[in-house]
C-alpha cells in the first residue's frame, strides 16, 4: 500500500510551552505559546496550506524597514509615545535584520493584498515591542497611519529595489567587468564569425566579447531607469489612495524615513491611488530583469557552442572543467554553469510572465496577486545575481582560446572571398568559395588560380585580421548581404 504523502503545509513551529488562547474581530483560536505572532496570522497559516514556501527574507527585511521608519514618522508627528516608537522601532529593525524569520510562516499563495503579511508583521513587531515595556497594540500602533493596501505594495517596491541596488547591480558590474577583460586579453585574436549558425565573415575575440559586455551595459542602464519609477512609494495612501487616517505628512516623510534607514533613495509617489492599485512599475522591473535574462541565454550559449566538442564541434575554447560530465562516458567535461545560467534564465523569463499575469489583476482601486508579484520578482534578482557570479568567476575568467584550432577554421572558411567582391565581382567570388568548399582547401589557395590576382594583392585582401576592420578593402563598389 503506498504511503500517503506529507502535506505541503509549512511545519507548524514546535508548541514546547502549550498553546495559548488569541483573539481578533472574529473570535478566539489557538496559537503556538512559544510563537509571537497572533490570531490573524495563526488564521492565514491555516487558511494557506499550499507551497509550504514563506514570503522571502527580502520582503520580510522590507516590512521591518517600514514598520520602523512608521514609528519614527508617527513620534514625530505627535501620534505615537517615545516610548511607544523606540519599542517599536526596535523590534521592527530586529525582524528587518533577520532576527525573527521564522515568525514568517504565512505562505506566498494567501489573500492578494498581502493582508496576511501585514498583520503577521503587526502582530510579531507588537509582542517584541511590549517586551520591551509598553503595551503595543498592533493595529493601533505599529500599523498607525498605514493599511494592507499601501504597506504592502510599498514593501514591493522597497525590497526589490534594494535588491537590485545592493546585489543585482554590483554584480551585473562583476560580470561586465570579467567579459570586457577577457575580451581585451583575446583582442588580437581572429575567429571566424557566424550567422545562422553558418560561416561568416572574421572578426576578433574582442569584438565578439565586446558585444557581450555592451548587452550587459545595456541592461544596467534600462535597470537603473526602471528604479527611478520603481522608488516611488504609495505608502500614506493607506486603503485605496484617500490616505484616510494618515497624516497628510506622513506619506512624503515615510520615503525620507525610509531613505535613510536604507540608504537607498525612495520618493513619495505623487499618486498614491495609481501605486496602490497598479503595479506597472514592477511589472517594468520584470522586463528588464526579463531583458537580462535573454542576453545572459545568448551569452551563455554563445559560449556552449564555441566550447562545444571539443573535437567534433567548434572547439575554439575550452571552458574550465568543473566537475565529471557523465556517469557512463569516462573524460567527458560539460558547460555545466552556461547550462545552469539557461535554466535560471528561463525561470526568470517565467517569473516576467507570471508578474504580468499579475499584475494584470487588479480591479478598480487594488491589485489581488501583491504578494506573488514580490516574491518573483525578488527570486528573479536573487537567481539572476547569483548565476551570473557564477558565470563570471567560473566560467568566463578561466576561459582559453585553442587559437590552432580557431586559425584552422578560419583559413579554410571560403566567407573570407568576400573581400573580393569589389575587385573582381560576386559572381567570380562565389565561384571561388563553392569550390574551395568542395575541395576543402584554403581559400587563398583556389583564389590564386581562379582570380587573376597576384599572391601579393591577395594576401593583402584575404587578410582576415585586416577584414575585421571592416570599410571597402580595394577599388570598386561592394554587393549587398
Amino acid at each position: 500500500m503506498a504511503k500517503k504523502r506529507s502535506s505541503p503545509a509549512r511545519s507548524k513551529p514546535a508548541r514546547s510551552h502549550g498553546d495559548r488562547i488569541e483573539h481578533d474581530s472574529m473570535g478566539e483560536l489557538r496559537v503556538p505559546g512559544d510563537a509571537l505572532w497572533g490570531a490573524q496570522t495563526q488564521r492565514a497559516v491555516q487558511n494557506f496550506p499550499i507551497s509550504g514556501r514563506p514570503m522571502p527574507r527580502g520582503f520580510i527585511r522590507a516590512l521591518g524597514l517600514i514598520k520602523a521608519s512608521a514609528a519614527d514618522v508617527n513620534a514625530g508627528l505627535g501620534l505615537l509615545s517615545k516610548r511607544k516608537s523606540v519599542a517599536i522601532r526596535n523590534a521592527a529593525l530586529a525582524v528587518a535584520n533577520g532576527a525573527h524569520d521564522a515568525q514568517f510562516p504565512i505562505d506566498i499563495y494567501q489573500t492578494g493584498s498581502g493582508t496576511s503579511s501585514n498583520m503577521n508583521a503587526n502582530e510579531v513587531i507588537a509582542a517584541l515591542a511590549s517586551q520591551a515595556g509598553p503595551s503595543v497594540h498592533p493595529n493601533d500602533d505599529v500599523n498607525l497611519g498605514q493599511s494592507s493596501n499601501d504597506v504592502i505594495p510599498t514593501a514591493i517596491r522597497v525590497s526589490a529595489q534594494l535588491a537590485v541596488v545592493e546585489t543585482l547591480l554590483p554584480t551585473l558590474d562583476h560580470l561586465w567587468y570579467t567579459i570586457d577583460r577577457k575580451g581585451k586579453a583575446f583582442a588580437k585574436i581572429t575567429k571566424t564569425g557566424r550567422t545562422h549558425l553558418m560561416d561568416a565573415m572574421p572578426l576578433t575575440f574582442g569584438q565578439e566579447f565586446g558585444a557581450w559586455a555592451s548587452q550587459l551595459a545595456s541592461a544596467k542602464a534600462r535597470l537603473v531607469d526602471c528604479s527611478k519609477r520603481l522608488r516611488r512609494l504609495p505608502i500614506g495612501g493607506t486603503a485605496i489612495g484617500t490616505g484616510i487616517n494618515a497624516d497628510p505628512r506622513f506619506g512624503k516623510r515615510m520615503a525620507q524615513a525610509l531613505t535613510k534607514v536604507s540608504g537607498t533613495r525612495f520618493d513619495s509617489a505623487a499618486d498614491k491611488f495609481e501605486g496602490i492599485a497598479s503595479q506597472d512599475d514592477a511589472v517594468e522591473l520584470s522586463g528588464q530583469l526579463n531583458a537580462l535574462a535573454v542576453a545572459l541565454m545568448k551569452i551563455a550559449n554563445d559560449l556552449r557552442w564555441m566550447n562545444a566538442g571539443p573535437l567534433a564541434g567548434l572547439g575554439e575554447i575550452e571552458l574550465p572543467a568543473l566537475q565529471p560530465g557523465s556517469s557512463i562516458m569516462p573524460g567527458k567535461v560539460n558547460p555545466v554553469i552556461p547550462e545552469a545560467t539557461c535554466m535560471v534564465c528561463a525561470q526568470v523569463m517565467g517569473h516576467h510572465a507570471t508578474v504580468s499575469i499579475a499584475g494584470a489583476s487588479g480591479n478598480f482601486q487594488l491589485n489581488v496577486m501583491l504578494p506573488l508579484i514580490g516574491a518573483n520578482l525578488l527570486e528573479s534578482i536573487g537567481l539572476l545575481s547569483n548565476v551570473m557570479r557564477l558565470l563570471a568567476d567560473t566560467a568566463i575568467a578561466g576561459i582559453k582560446v585553442r587559437k590552432d584550432k580557431v586559425d584552422e577554421a578560419l583559413g579554410r572558411n571560403p566567407i573570407l572571398v568576400t573581400a573580393l567582391n569589389p575587385v573582381i565581382g560576386y559572381e567570380r567570388a562565389a565561384a571561388i568559395a563553392k569550390k574551395a568548399y568542395a575541395e576543402q582547401r584554403a581559400v587563398f589557395d583556389v583564389a590564386l588560380e581562379m582570380s587573376g590576382l597576384p599572391a601579393a594583392k591577395l594576401k593583402q585582401l584575404l587578410d582576415p585580421a585586416s577584414l575585421t576592420k571592416g570599410g571597402i578593402r580595394a577599388g570598386g563598389g561592394g554587393g549587398g548581404g
